[in-house]
């Protein structure tokens, strides 16, 4: 039986991956992506909804699928401000887990990153801890939290450290061995083939996927 997907996110490096590839791929007849302004993109299966987040419930009737694939994420540079950071990365993802269960979806697959900590004195991975912790709670057949590492691939906003480091880890990667292997880099593309592979899965219960197994779902 083919599946709807809803994707928050898809403007992203990961996000954007993940819809080609939900796109083609023949399992999922509907792709429905919250947006807060409209891709320059057209094809059957895609379905976009411009919505404003701060006021998700108004749009509750429409966000109906079976899997939810949250790639919502942003940086200190993007969003200086915390409050605002903790929106995107924390509540959003949150609201839209509730209304998405509400409306009958089953499975819900998290972004996160790699050193999330509730505890942490670290603002970033104490936020991405957290909804871990929160997302733990809503009853979907099946949550999946994807931990990735430092992420090899374009992005819209081009970060020259980033690119330094993609640069470094290219000839590191093959030295990291071991328990070392979930600190190698991982192409996004791999990130949401795991993502897409693991939504067909028949699955029930948590799951938390670090760089490495992320790498080795993409493949299997």
């Amino acid at each position: 039986m083919e599946k709807k997907a809803i994707l928050v996110g898809a403007s992203g490096s990961i996000g954007s991956s993940l819809l080609n590839q939900l796109l083609e791929s023949g399992s999922y007849s509907t792709v429905l992506v919250l947006v807060r302004k409209a891709l320059p993109l057209q094809h059957p299966k895609l379905k976009q909804l411009v919505i404003n987040f701060d006021q998700l419930n108004n749009y509750a009737a429409e966000i109906k699928g079976d899997a939810v694939f949250c790639c919502l994420g942003t940086t200190k540079s993007q969003t200086p401000d915390q409050q605002q950071y903790r929106k995107i990365d924390y509540q959003y993802p949150l609201d839209v887990a509730a209304i998405a269960l509400a409306n009958g979806a089953t499975s819900y697959h998290l972004v996160s990153a790699m050193g999330a900590d509730k505890d942490s004195s670290i603002f970033y991975t104490k936020t991405k801890g957290e909804v871990e912790r929160d997302l733990k709670l809503i009853p979907f057949q099946n949550i999946h939290i994807y931990r990735p590492s430092l992420l090899d691939g374009e992005r819209k906003n081009k970060r020259f450290l980033e690119g330094v480091l993609n640069a470094v880890m290219h000839l590191i990667n093959p030295l990291l061995a071991g328990g070392l292997k979930k600190y190698r880099s991982i192409k996004v593309e791999n990130v949401a083939r795991a993502m897409l592979k693991q939504s067909l899965e028949d699955k029930k219960g948590i799951f938390i996927h670090q760089s490495d197994q992320i790498q080795q779902l993409s493949i299997d």
